[in-house]
Protein backbone atom coordinates (compact mmCIF):
# COMPACT_ATOMS: atom_id res chain seq x y z
CA UNK A 1 0.00 0.00 0.00
CA UNK A 2 2.96 2.48 0.80
CA UNK A 3 4.60 1.82 -2.87
CA UNK A 4 0.95 3.05 -4.23
CA UNK A 5 0.58 6.03 -2.27
CA UNK A 6 3.95 7.13 -2.80
CA UNK A 7 3.64 7.02 -6.60
CA UNK A 8 -0.03 8.62 -6.81
CA UNK A 9 1.58 11.27 -4.59
CA UNK A 10 4.41 11.53 -7.11
CA UNK A 11 2.00 11.29 -9.81
CA UNK A 12 -0.10 13.88 -9.15
CA UNK A 13 3.05 16.39 -8.03
CA UNK A 14 4.31 15.70 -11.63
CA UNK A 15 0.87 16.82 -13.11
CA UNK A 16 0.75 20.00 -10.99
CA UNK A 17 4.73 20.49 -11.99
CA UNK A 18 3.69 20.29 -15.34
CA UNK A 19 6.82 20.15 -16.83
CA UNK A 20 6.76 16.09 -17.87
CA UNK A 21 3.36 15.08 -20.20
CA UNK A 22 0.64 13.76 -18.15
CA UNK A 23 0.07 10.71 -20.22
CA UNK A 24 4.17 9.62 -19.91
CA UNK A 25 3.77 10.63 -15.87
CA UNK A 26 0.72 7.98 -15.91
CA UNK A 27 2.43 5.53 -18.01
CA UNK A 28 5.40 5.87 -15.71
CA UNK A 29 3.05 5.57 -11.96
CA UNK A 30 1.90 2.14 -13.96
CA UNK A 31 4.94 0.78 -14.74
CA UNK A 32 5.95 1.33 -10.51
CA UNK A 33 3.28 -0.78 -9.36
CA UNK A 34 4.13 -3.59 -12.51
CA UNK A 35 7.60 -3.85 -11.10
CA UNK A 36 6.70 -3.91 -7.47
CA UNK A 37 4.09 -6.85 -8.52
CA UNK A 38 1.12 -5.02 -7.86
CA UNK A 39 -0.71 -5.61 -11.18
CA UNK A 40 0.53 -8.89 -12.61
CA UNK A 41 2.37 -7.55 -16.17
CA UNK A 42 -0.41 -9.70 -17.63
CA UNK A 43 -3.02 -6.91 -17.17
CA UNK A 44 -0.60 -4.12 -17.09
CA UNK A 45 -2.24 -2.64 -20.18
CA UNK A 46 -6.06 -3.97 -19.26
CA UNK A 47 -7.24 -0.46 -18.99
CA UNK A 48 -6.81 0.36 -23.09
CA UNK A 49 -9.50 -2.10 -23.04
CA UNK A 50 -11.84 -0.44 -20.74
CA UNK A 51 -15.04 0.16 -21.88
CA UNK A 52 -14.32 4.21 -20.75
CA UNK A 53 -11.38 4.42 -22.74
CA UNK A 54 -13.03 3.05 -25.80
CA UNK A 55 -16.40 5.31 -25.67
CA UNK A 56 -14.31 8.33 -24.98
CA UNK A 57 -12.36 7.44 -28.24
CA UNK A 58 -15.46 7.16 -29.87
CA UNK A 59 -16.99 10.11 -28.95
CA UNK A 60 -13.73 12.03 -30.19
CA UNK A 61 -14.23 11.10 -34.04
CA UNK A 62 -18.53 11.42 -33.67
CA UNK A 63 -17.45 15.27 -32.52
CA UNK A 64 -15.27 15.95 -35.26
CA UNK A 65 -17.65 14.55 -37.74
CA UNK A 66 -19.97 16.61 -36.33
CA UNK A 67 -18.06 19.75 -36.88
CA UNK A 68 -17.40 18.23 -40.12
CA UNK A 69 -21.20 18.00 -40.96
CA UNK A 70 -21.72 21.85 -40.62
CA UNK A 71 -24.25 20.96 -37.88
CA UNK A 72 -23.08 23.16 -34.98
CA UNK A 73 -21.78 26.12 -37.24
CA UNK A 74 -24.95 26.13 -39.25
CA UNK A 75 -26.96 26.58 -35.88
CA UNK A 76 -24.60 29.34 -34.36
CA UNK A 77 -24.36 31.14 -37.56
CA UNK A 78 -27.95 31.76 -37.77
CA UNK A 79 -28.65 32.31 -33.87
CA UNK A 80 -26.15 34.58 -34.04
CA UNK A 81 -27.49 36.78 -36.41
CA UNK A 82 -30.34 37.81 -34.29
CA UNK A 83 -28.06 39.01 -31.17
CA UNK A 84 -27.19 42.89 -32.59
CA UNK A 85 -24.91 44.79 -30.49
CA UNK A 86 -26.89 43.71 -27.01
CA UNK A 87 -24.12 42.34 -24.64
CA UNK A 88 -26.32 40.73 -22.42
CA UNK A 89 -28.24 39.01 -25.62
CA UNK A 90 -24.63 37.71 -26.78
CA UNK A 91 -23.25 36.37 -23.50
CA UNK A 92 -26.71 34.63 -23.34
CA UNK A 93 -26.86 33.28 -26.56
CA UNK A 94 -23.26 32.42 -26.70
CA UNK A 95 -22.98 30.41 -23.50
CA UNK A 96 -26.20 28.88 -23.97
CA UNK A 97 -25.01 27.65 -27.33
CA UNK A 98 -21.84 26.26 -26.14
CA UNK A 99 -23.43 24.52 -23.21
CA UNK A 100 -25.63 22.25 -25.34
CA UNK A 101 -23.17 21.53 -28.07
CA UNK A 102 -21.35 20.61 -24.97
CA UNK A 103 -23.45 18.01 -23.73
CA UNK A 104 -23.67 16.07 -26.85
CA UNK A 105 -20.23 16.61 -28.20
CA UNK A 106 -16.81 16.86 -26.51
CA UNK A 107 -17.04 20.07 -24.94
CA UNK A 108 -13.18 21.29 -26.49
CA UNK A 109 -14.75 20.40 -29.84
CA UNK A 110 -17.52 22.36 -28.88
CA UNK A 111 -15.52 25.18 -27.48
CA UNK A 112 -13.46 25.24 -30.76
CA UNK A 113 -16.25 25.33 -32.82
CA UNK A 114 -17.83 28.58 -31.00
CA UNK A 115 -14.60 30.52 -30.42
CA UNK A 116 -14.25 31.92 -33.93
CA UNK A 117 -17.68 32.66 -34.37
CA UNK A 118 -17.76 34.69 -30.46
CA UNK A 119 -15.04 36.72 -31.60
CA UNK A 120 -15.99 37.20 -34.92
CA UNK A 121 -19.45 38.53 -32.92
CA UNK A 122 -18.17 40.90 -30.08
CA UNK A 123 -15.58 42.29 -32.41
CA UNK A 124 -18.28 43.79 -34.87
CA UNK A 125 -19.77 45.07 -31.87
CA UNK A 126 -16.48 46.92 -30.89
CA UNK A 127 -15.78 44.38 -27.66
CA UNK A 128 -12.73 42.65 -26.93
CA UNK A 129 -12.82 39.31 -27.20
CA UNK A 130 -11.73 38.70 -23.57
CA UNK A 131 -15.58 39.97 -23.30
CA UNK A 132 -16.50 36.68 -24.19
CA UNK A 133 -14.12 33.91 -24.53
CA UNK A 134 -14.03 32.73 -20.72
CA UNK A 135 -17.75 32.56 -19.77
CA UNK A 136 -18.12 30.71 -23.58
CA UNK A 137 -14.99 28.56 -22.13
CA UNK A 138 -16.50 27.50 -18.64
CA UNK A 139 -19.61 27.09 -20.46
CA UNK A 140 -18.53 24.04 -22.39
CA UNK A 141 -17.45 22.86 -19.08
CA UNK A 142 -21.05 23.05 -17.57
CA UNK A 143 -22.81 21.62 -20.60
CA UNK A 144 -20.52 18.37 -20.50
CA UNK A 145 -22.10 17.61 -17.04
CA UNK A 146 -25.51 17.11 -18.63
CA UNK A 147 -25.54 13.96 -20.73
CA UNK A 148 -23.10 10.74 -20.28
CA UNK A 149 -20.65 11.84 -23.37
CA UNK A 150 -20.53 15.28 -22.68
CA UNK A 151 -17.25 14.83 -20.82
CA UNK A 152 -14.68 12.05 -20.00
CA UNK A 153 -15.33 12.14 -16.39
CA UNK A 154 -18.84 11.09 -16.41
CA UNK A 155 -18.37 7.88 -18.99
CA UNK A 156 -15.50 6.55 -16.24
CA UNK A 157 -17.98 7.23 -13.38
CA UNK A 158 -20.62 5.41 -15.02
CA UNK A 159 -18.36 2.31 -15.92
CA UNK A 160 -17.58 2.62 -12.03
CA UNK A 161 -20.99 2.13 -11.19
CA UNK A 162 -21.47 -0.52 -13.50
CA UNK A 163 -18.68 -2.50 -11.75
CA UNK A 164 -20.13 -1.75 -8.61
CA UNK A 165 -23.76 -2.21 -9.05
CA UNK A 166 -23.89 -4.04 -12.12
CA UNK A 167 -25.35 -1.18 -13.87
CA UNK A 168 -24.36 2.00 -15.71
CA UNK A 169 -25.65 5.33 -15.42
CA UNK A 170 -27.76 6.53 -18.76
CA UNK A 171 -27.29 8.79 -21.15
CA UNK A 172 -29.23 11.29 -19.77
CA UNK A 173 -29.11 10.05 -15.80
CA UNK A 174 -26.86 13.21 -15.27
CA UNK A 175 -29.49 15.41 -16.90
CA UNK A 176 -31.48 16.29 -13.61
CA UNK A 177 -28.61 17.48 -12.00
CA UNK A 178 -26.48 18.92 -14.70
CA UNK A 179 -29.33 20.99 -16.26
CA UNK A 180 -30.21 22.71 -13.11
CA UNK A 181 -26.60 23.52 -12.65
CA UNK A 182 -26.11 24.30 -16.30
CA UNK A 183 -29.03 26.91 -15.71
CA UNK A 184 -28.42 28.36 -12.86
CA UNK A 185 -24.39 28.68 -13.87
CA UNK A 186 -25.49 30.10 -17.09
CA UNK A 187 -27.76 32.79 -15.72
CA UNK A 188 -24.88 33.62 -12.56
CA UNK A 189 -22.14 34.17 -15.93
CA UNK A 190 -24.46 36.26 -17.97
CA UNK A 191 -25.87 38.53 -14.88
CA UNK A 192 -22.51 38.89 -12.63
CA UNK A 193 -19.90 36.77 -13.91
CA UNK A 194 -18.20 38.31 -17.02
CA UNK A 195 -18.35 41.38 -15.09
CA UNK A 196 -15.73 39.87 -12.74
CA UNK A 197 -12.91 38.99 -15.35
CA UNK A 198 -10.68 41.47 -17.25
CA UNK A 199 -11.90 42.94 -20.27
CA UNK A 200 -8.90 44.51 -22.63
CA UNK A 201 -9.90 47.35 -24.44
CA UNK A 202 -11.24 46.52 -28.47
CA UNK A 203 -8.46 47.03 -31.10
CA UNK A 204 -9.28 48.91 -34.36
CA UNK A 205 -7.61 46.29 -36.24
CA UNK A 206 -9.80 44.83 -38.75
CA UNK A 207 -6.76 41.89 -39.46
CA UNK A 208 -6.31 40.50 -36.12
CA UNK A 209 -8.95 38.43 -34.22
CA UNK A 210 -7.51 38.91 -31.12
CA UNK A 211 -6.40 41.01 -28.67
CA UNK A 212 -3.39 38.64 -27.68
CA UNK A 213 0.35 39.53 -26.50
CA UNK A 214 2.53 40.94 -29.21
CA UNK A 215 3.83 38.62 -31.73
CA UNK A 216 7.45 37.98 -32.11
CA UNK A 217 8.76 37.76 -35.15
CA UNK A 218 11.75 38.04 -37.57
CA UNK A 219 12.67 40.41 -40.03
CA UNK A 220 16.00 40.76 -42.68
CA UNK A 221 17.92 44.28 -43.60
CA UNK A 222 17.67 44.07 -47.24
CA UNK A 223 20.50 46.04 -49.57
CA UNK A 224 17.50 48.25 -50.57
CA UNK A 225 15.88 48.69 -47.17
CA UNK A 226 15.43 52.37 -46.49
CA UNK A 227 17.49 52.00 -43.08
CA UNK A 228 20.14 50.23 -44.07
CA UNK A 229 23.04 52.18 -42.71
CA UNK A 230 21.19 54.08 -40.08
CA UNK A 231 20.85 52.95 -36.29
CA UNK A 232 18.71 51.32 -33.99
CA UNK A 233 18.47 55.03 -32.14
CA UNK A 234 17.08 56.83 -35.47
CA UNK A 235 13.82 54.52 -35.49
CA UNK A 236 12.79 57.35 -33.02
CA UNK A 237 12.11 59.72 -35.55
CA UNK A 238 9.27 57.99 -37.06
CA UNK A 239 5.94 58.14 -35.58
CA UNK A 240 3.97 55.23 -35.11
CA UNK A 241 6.88 52.54 -34.69
CA UNK A 242 6.48 50.72 -31.57
CA UNK A 243 8.52 47.79 -31.50
CA UNK A 244 11.04 46.20 -29.52
CA UNK A 245 14.28 44.37 -30.67
CA UNK A 246 15.52 42.05 -28.54
CA UNK A 247 18.02 40.24 -30.46
CA UNK A 248 20.46 41.16 -33.32
CA UNK A 249 22.23 38.29 -35.59
CA UNK A 250 24.86 39.20 -38.01
CA UNK A 251 26.06 36.07 -39.33
CA UNK A 252 27.20 33.87 -36.83
CA UNK A 253 26.86 36.32 -33.87
CA UNK A 254 23.87 37.09 -31.58
CA UNK A 255 23.58 40.08 -29.60
CA UNK A 256 20.74 40.55 -27.03
CA UNK A 257 19.00 43.13 -26.33
CA UNK A 258 21.53 45.43 -28.70
CA UNK A 259 22.92 48.76 -28.13
CA UNK A 260 20.83 51.34 -29.65
CA UNK A 261 24.32 53.05 -32.02
CA UNK A 262 23.88 49.55 -34.06
CA UNK A 263 23.61 49.96 -37.46
CA UNK A 264 21.95 48.36 -39.50
CA UNK A 265 23.54 46.18 -42.28
CA UNK A 266 22.23 43.87 -45.28
CA UNK A 267 22.42 40.47 -44.27
CA UNK A 268 21.19 41.25 -40.68
CA UNK A 269 18.28 39.42 -39.07
CA UNK A 270 16.62 41.25 -36.15
CA UNK A 271 13.83 39.43 -33.62
CA UNK A 272 11.22 41.88 -32.99
CA UNK A 273 8.89 42.02 -30.53
CA UNK A 274 5.35 43.81 -32.16
CA UNK A 275 1.46 43.90 -32.07
CA UNK A 276 0.07 43.35 -35.98
CA UNK A 277 0.04 47.31 -36.58
CA UNK A 278 3.18 48.27 -34.91
CA UNK A 279 4.62 45.34 -37.06
CA UNK A 280 3.23 46.93 -40.51
CA UNK A 281 4.32 50.20 -39.88
CA UNK A 282 7.81 48.91 -39.16
CA UNK A 283 8.21 47.15 -42.19
CA UNK A 284 6.83 50.48 -44.37
CA UNK A 285 8.70 52.65 -42.76
CA UNK A 286 11.85 50.37 -42.60
CA UNK A 287 11.43 48.45 -45.75
CA UNK A 288 12.87 45.44 -44.45
CA UNK A 289 10.88 41.84 -44.87
CA UNK A 290 9.88 39.27 -42.90
CA UNK A 291 11.98 36.30 -42.78
CA UNK A 292 8.87 34.22 -43.27
CA UNK A 293 7.43 35.81 -46.26
CA UNK A 294 7.66 38.84 -48.58
CA UNK A 295 4.70 40.60 -47.22
CA UNK A 296 2.27 40.81 -44.68
CA UNK A 297 -0.64 41.67 -46.69
CA UNK A 298 -2.79 39.23 -49.15
CA UNK A 299 -1.20 39.11 -52.36
CA UNK A 300 0.23 37.07 -55.53
CA UNK A 301 2.87 34.59 -55.45
CA UNK A 302 5.79 34.27 -58.41
CA UNK A 303 3.08 32.20 -60.22
CA UNK A 304 -0.38 34.06 -59.84
CA UNK A 305 -1.28 32.00 -56.71
CA UNK A 306 -3.20 34.32 -54.25
CA UNK A 307 -1.65 34.71 -51.11
CA UNK A 308 -3.19 35.16 -47.96
CA UNK A 309 -2.51 35.47 -44.04
CA UNK A 310 -4.22 33.48 -41.40
CA UNK A 311 -3.84 33.80 -37.71
CA UNK A 312 -4.38 30.22 -35.99
CA UNK A 313 -3.89 28.57 -32.22
CA UNK A 314 -1.96 25.42 -31.62
CA UNK A 315 -4.39 22.89 -30.24
CA UNK A 316 -3.51 20.12 -28.36
CA UNK A 317 -3.57 17.11 -30.53
CA UNK A 318 -1.51 19.53 -32.84
CA UNK A 319 1.49 17.49 -35.29
CA UNK A 320 3.28 21.14 -34.08
CA UNK A 321 3.29 20.82 -30.45
CA UNK A 322 6.79 20.08 -29.27
CA UNK A 323 8.29 20.79 -32.52
CA UNK A 324 10.29 23.10 -34.01
CA UNK A 325 9.60 25.19 -37.67
CA UNK A 326 12.84 24.31 -38.34
CA UNK A 327 12.56 20.62 -37.52
CA UNK A 328 9.24 20.29 -39.55
CA UNK A 329 10.45 22.20 -42.53
CA UNK A 330 7.02 24.19 -42.51
CA UNK A 331 7.90 25.85 -46.18
CA UNK A 332 9.16 22.73 -48.44
CA UNK A 333 6.39 20.28 -46.86
CA UNK A 334 3.49 22.41 -46.46
CA UNK A 335 4.35 25.04 -48.09
CA UNK A 336 3.53 27.62 -45.90
CA UNK A 337 5.71 30.55 -44.25
CA UNK A 338 5.49 31.15 -40.18
CA UNK A 339 5.49 34.74 -40.22
CA UNK A 340 5.11 35.66 -36.35
CA UNK A 341 4.05 34.06 -32.81
CA UNK A 342 2.22 35.21 -29.74
CA UNK A 343 2.76 33.13 -26.67
CA UNK A 344 0.82 34.51 -23.61
CA UNK A 345 3.08 35.91 -20.72
CA UNK A 346 6.21 34.69 -22.46
CA UNK A 347 9.65 36.52 -23.93
CA UNK A 348 11.46 34.82 -26.59
CA UNK A 349 15.53 34.71 -27.21
CA UNK A 350 15.51 32.20 -29.91
CA UNK A 351 15.37 32.25 -33.74
CA UNK A 352 11.75 32.08 -34.74
CA UNK A 353 12.51 28.37 -36.42
CA UNK A 354 14.06 27.30 -33.05
CA UNK A 355 11.01 28.17 -30.97
CA UNK A 356 9.20 24.86 -29.98
CA UNK A 357 5.84 25.12 -30.13
CA UNK A 358 3.28 25.03 -27.58
CA UNK A 359 -0.53 24.60 -26.84
CA UNK A 360 -2.30 27.61 -27.07
CA UNK A 361 0.29 29.47 -29.24
CA UNK A 362 -1.26 31.85 -31.94
CA UNK A 363 0.88 31.74 -35.16
CA UNK A 364 0.46 33.83 -38.01
CA UNK A 365 1.14 31.35 -41.24
CA UNK A 366 0.94 32.57 -44.82
CA UNK A 367 0.55 30.40 -47.79
CA UNK A 368 -1.32 30.13 -51.16
CA UNK A 369 -5.30 30.03 -50.82
CA UNK A 370 -5.78 27.25 -52.19
CA UNK A 371 -4.05 24.83 -49.93
CA UNK A 372 -3.83 26.63 -46.15
CA UNK A 373 -7.09 25.91 -44.95
CA UNK A 374 -6.37 22.29 -45.64
CA UNK A 375 -2.62 22.54 -44.27
CA UNK A 376 -3.85 24.11 -41.07
CA UNK A 377 -6.65 21.45 -40.28
CA UNK A 378 -3.73 18.87 -41.28
CA UNK A 379 -1.08 20.56 -38.77
CA UNK A 380 -4.30 20.39 -36.43
CA UNK A 381 -4.44 24.10 -35.79
CA UNK A 382 -7.85 26.41 -35.55
CA UNK A 383 -8.17 29.25 -37.94
CA UNK A 384 -8.68 32.45 -35.71
CA UNK A 385 -9.00 35.12 -38.13
CA UNK A 386 -11.20 35.02 -41.34
CA UNK A 387 -12.04 31.49 -40.29
CA UNK A 388 -12.08 29.03 -43.30
CA UNK A 389 -14.69 26.14 -41.70
CA UNK A 390 -15.81 23.07 -43.75
CA UNK A 391 -19.98 23.41 -43.42
CA UNK A 392 -21.62 20.77 -45.16
CA UNK A 393 -24.52 20.94 -47.47
CA UNK A 394 -27.58 20.11 -45.88
CA UNK A 395 -27.63 16.10 -46.62
CA UNK A 396 -24.26 15.64 -44.75
CA UNK A 397 -25.93 17.61 -42.03
CA UNK A 398 -29.16 15.68 -42.03
CA UNK A 399 -26.81 12.26 -42.28
CA UNK A 400 -24.27 13.08 -39.38
CA UNK A 401 -27.45 14.31 -37.20
CA UNK A 402 -29.44 10.93 -38.18
CA UNK A 403 -26.13 8.68 -37.70
CA UNK A 404 -26.06 10.10 -33.70
CA UNK A 405 -29.47 10.07 -33.17
CA UNK A 406 -29.91 6.87 -34.01
CA UNK A 407 -26.78 5.83 -31.78
CA UNK A 408 -27.65 7.59 -28.72
CA UNK A 409 -31.58 6.06 -29.22
CA UNK A 410 -29.77 2.54 -29.04
CA UNK A 411 -28.19 3.51 -25.86
CA UNK A 412 -30.91 5.02 -24.30
CA UNK A 413 -33.42 2.67 -25.23
CA UNK A 414 -31.30 -0.39 -24.10
CA UNK A 415 -30.00 -2.31 -27.12
CA UNK A 416 -26.58 -1.78 -27.14
CA UNK A 417 -23.82 -1.21 -24.72
CA UNK A 418 -22.88 3.01 -24.88
CA UNK A 419 -19.17 2.08 -25.99
CA UNK A 420 -20.34 -0.39 -28.66
CA UNK A 421 -23.26 1.79 -29.90
CA UNK A 422 -20.63 5.07 -30.27
CA UNK A 423 -18.05 2.78 -31.95
CA UNK A 424 -20.04 1.64 -34.10
CA UNK A 425 -21.47 5.22 -34.61
CA UNK A 426 -17.55 6.40 -35.27
CA UNK A 427 -17.23 3.89 -37.44
CA UNK A 428 -20.23 4.70 -40.07
CA UNK A 429 -18.80 8.50 -40.19
CA UNK A 430 -15.84 6.74 -41.54
CA UNK A 431 -17.63 4.55 -44.35
CA UNK A 432 -19.85 7.86 -45.24
CA UNK A 433 -17.03 10.10 -45.59
CA UNK A 434 -18.16 12.44 -42.70
CA UNK A 435 -14.47 11.96 -41.62
CA UNK A 436 -11.92 10.54 -43.01
CA UNK A 437 -9.65 8.13 -42.02
CA UNK A 438 -6.57 9.68 -40.94
CA UNK A 439 -8.21 12.32 -39.52
CA UNK A 440 -10.44 10.55 -37.40
CA UNK A 441 -7.15 8.56 -36.21
CA UNK A 442 -5.83 12.03 -35.67
CA UNK A 443 -9.06 13.61 -33.87
CA UNK A 444 -8.42 10.87 -31.41
CA UNK A 445 -6.65 12.37 -28.72
CA UNK A 446 -4.04 9.83 -27.43
CA UNK A 447 -2.44 11.28 -24.98
CA UNK A 448 -6.25 11.22 -23.01
CA UNK A 449 -6.71 7.59 -24.39
CA UNK A 450 -2.84 6.37 -22.48
CA UNK A 451 -3.56 8.54 -19.08
CA UNK A 452 -7.40 6.89 -18.76
CA UNK A 453 -5.80 3.12 -19.84
CA UNK A 454 -3.15 3.68 -17.22
CA UNK A 455 -4.82 5.70 -14.53
CA UNK A 456 -7.76 2.52 -14.37
CA UNK A 457 -4.83 0.01 -13.60
CA UNK A 458 -3.62 2.53 -11.25
CA UNK A 459 -6.64 2.85 -9.65
CA UNK A 460 -7.29 -0.66 -9.43
CA UNK A 461 -3.71 -1.10 -7.07
CA UNK A 462 -5.29 1.19 -5.05
CA UNK A 463 -7.91 -0.92 -4.69
CA UNK A 464 -5.89 -4.09 -4.72
CA UNK A 465 -3.65 -3.15 -1.65
CA UNK A 466 -6.31 -1.28 -0.05
CA UNK A 467 -5.73 2.24 -0.43
CA UNK A 468 -8.98 3.23 -0.98
CA UNK A 469 -10.45 1.51 1.37
CA UNK A 470 -8.05 3.59 3.88
CA UNK A 471 -8.92 6.89 2.48
CA UNK A 472 -12.60 6.12 2.80
CA UNK A 473 -12.43 5.25 6.37
CA UNK A 474 -10.38 8.48 7.10
CA UNK A 475 -13.03 10.94 5.68
CA UNK A 476 -15.97 8.92 6.94
CA UNK A 477 -14.01 9.17 10.30
CA UNK A 478 -13.75 13.19 10.34
CA UNK A 479 -17.11 13.58 8.86
CA UNK A 480 -18.96 10.01 9.00
CA UNK A 481 -21.01 12.07 12.25
CA UNK A 482 -21.85 15.05 9.92
CA UNK A 483 -25.02 15.55 8.14
CA UNK A 484 -24.86 13.70 4.87
CA UNK A 485 -24.88 16.84 2.46
CA UNK A 486 -21.89 18.36 4.61
CA UNK A 487 -20.05 14.58 3.49
CA UNK A 488 -21.30 15.88 0.07
CA UNK A 489 -19.48 19.37 -0.23
CA UNK A 490 -16.57 17.89 1.94
CA UNK A 491 -15.92 15.36 -1.20
CA UNK A 492 -16.69 17.93 -3.73
CA UNK A 493 -14.15 20.18 -2.35
CA UNK A 494 -11.30 17.72 -2.34
CA UNK A 495 -12.62 16.57 -5.91
CA UNK A 496 -12.56 20.56 -6.65
CA UNK A 497 -8.78 20.98 -5.48
CA UNK A 498 -7.42 17.95 -7.40
CA UNK A 499 -9.55 18.74 -10.68
CA UNK A 500 -7.97 22.16 -10.73
CA UNK A 501 -4.59 21.42 -10.68
CA UNK A 502 -4.55 17.70 -12.83
CA UNK A 503 -6.40 16.19 -15.42
CA UNK A 504 -10.30 15.68 -14.55
CA UNK A 505 -10.49 12.54 -16.07
CA UNK A 506 -7.62 11.08 -13.79
CA UNK A 507 -9.16 12.75 -11.18
CA UNK A 508 -12.59 10.91 -11.50
CA UNK A 509 -10.77 7.56 -11.83
CA UNK A 510 -8.88 8.33 -8.60
CA UNK A 511 -11.90 9.48 -6.78
CA UNK A 512 -15.06 7.23 -8.07
CA UNK A 513 -13.52 3.82 -6.54
CA UNK A 514 -13.11 6.30 -3.09
CA UNK A 515 -16.31 7.41 -3.46
CA UNK A 516 -18.10 4.05 -3.49
CA UNK A 517 -16.55 2.72 -0.58
CA UNK A 518 -17.87 6.10 1.39
CA UNK A 519 -21.29 4.83 0.34
CA UNK A 520 -20.81 1.75 1.21
CA UNK A 521 -19.44 2.57 4.87
CA UNK A 522 -22.36 4.97 5.76
CA UNK A 523 -24.46 2.46 4.05
CA UNK A 524 -26.38 4.40 1.28
CA UNK A 525 -26.68 4.07 -2.25
CA UNK A 526 -23.54 5.06 -4.09
CA UNK A 527 -25.57 6.98 -6.47
CA UNK A 528 -25.58 10.80 -4.66
CA UNK A 529 -21.76 10.30 -4.16
CA UNK A 530 -20.69 9.52 -7.33
CA UNK A 531 -23.09 12.40 -8.65
CA UNK A 532 -20.72 14.95 -6.49
CA UNK A 533 -17.92 13.81 -7.84
CA UNK A 534 -19.37 13.72 -11.53
CA UNK A 535 -20.20 17.46 -11.30
CA UNK A 536 -17.19 18.11 -9.35
CA UNK A 537 -14.95 16.97 -11.78
CA UNK A 538 -16.86 19.05 -14.76
CA UNK A 539 -16.34 22.49 -12.91
CA UNK A 540 -12.38 22.79 -12.90
CA UNK A 541 -13.04 27.12 -12.84
CA UNK A 542 -10.34 28.09 -10.48
CA UNK A 543 -7.15 27.78 -13.00
CA UNK A 544 -6.48 27.57 -16.41
CA UNK A 545 -4.34 23.96 -16.05
CA UNK A 546 -7.47 22.60 -14.65
CA UNK A 547 -8.78 22.12 -18.35
CA UNK A 548 -8.18 22.03 -22.08
CA UNK A 549 -10.81 24.57 -22.23
CA UNK A 550 -9.46 27.11 -19.78
CA UNK A 551 -5.78 27.16 -21.27
CA UNK A 552 -6.84 27.38 -25.10
CA UNK A 553 -8.70 30.90 -24.15
CA UNK A 554 -5.86 31.79 -22.63
CA UNK A 555 -3.99 33.11 -25.08
CA UNK A 556 -6.63 34.88 -27.42
CA UNK A 557 -8.02 36.66 -24.28
CA UNK A 558 -5.26 37.94 -22.85
CA UNK A 559 -6.12 36.46 -19.29
CA UNK A 560 -3.40 35.75 -16.69
CA UNK A 561 -3.43 33.00 -14.39
CA UNK A 562 -4.99 34.82 -11.84
CA UNK A 563 -7.88 35.72 -13.66
CA UNK A 564 -9.88 32.37 -13.68
CA UNK A 565 -10.56 32.18 -9.80
CA UNK A 566 -12.50 35.56 -9.67
CA UNK A 567 -15.30 34.54 -11.92
CA UNK A 568 -14.46 30.79 -11.10
CA UNK A 569 -14.68 30.64 -7.45
CA UNK A 570 -18.19 32.30 -7.30
CA UNK A 571 -19.10 29.77 -9.77
CA UNK A 572 -17.61 27.03 -7.89
CA UNK A 573 -19.21 27.77 -4.75
CA UNK A 574 -22.56 28.08 -6.73
CA UNK A 575 -22.20 25.05 -8.54
CA UNK A 576 -21.86 23.64 -5.40
CA UNK A 577 -24.80 25.12 -3.42
CA UNK A 578 -27.04 24.44 -6.30
CA UNK A 579 -25.83 20.47 -6.78
CA UNK A 580 -25.78 19.42 -3.24
CA UNK A 581 -29.85 19.52 -2.87
CA UNK A 582 -30.65 18.75 -6.40
CA UNK A 583 -28.87 15.52 -6.01
CA UNK A 584 -30.42 14.68 -2.57
CA UNK A 585 -33.72 15.49 -4.31
CA UNK A 586 -33.10 13.04 -7.23
CA UNK A 587 -30.85 10.27 -6.54
CA UNK A 588 -32.40 9.77 -2.72
CA UNK A 589 -29.37 8.40 -0.42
Amino acid sequence: MVIVFITIAAALGMFMWGKVRYDLVALLALFVVVVFGIIPAETAFKGFAHPAVITVASVMIISQGLQNSGLIDTITRRIARKTGNNALLQIILLTGITAIASGFMNNVGALAIMMPVAVNLVRKSGRSPSFVLMPIAFASLLGGMMTLIGTPPNIIIATFRQEAVGEAFHMFDYLPVGAGVVVVGLLFIALIGWRLIPHREAGDSQQTMFDIEDYVTEVIVKENSKLRGKRILDLRKHRGVDVNIICHVRGEKRCQMPSPETEFLAGDVLIIEADSDSLKNFLDVTGFTLAGGKEIETGKDTEGKEVIVKEVVVMKNSRLVGRTATGMDLRNRFGINLLALARHDWKIRKRLGLVRFAVGDVLLLQGRKTVLDDTISTLGCLPLAERGLRIGFPPRVLLALSIFVVSIIAVVAGFLPVQISFAIAAVVFVLTKLIPVREAYEDIDWSVIVLLAAMIQLGSALKITGGTELVANSMVHFAGKLPLWVMMIGIMIVTLALANVINTAATSVLMAPIGIVIAQKLGISIDPILMCIAVATSCPFMTPIGHQSNILVMTPGGYKFGDYWKMGLPLTILVIAVSVPLILLVWKP
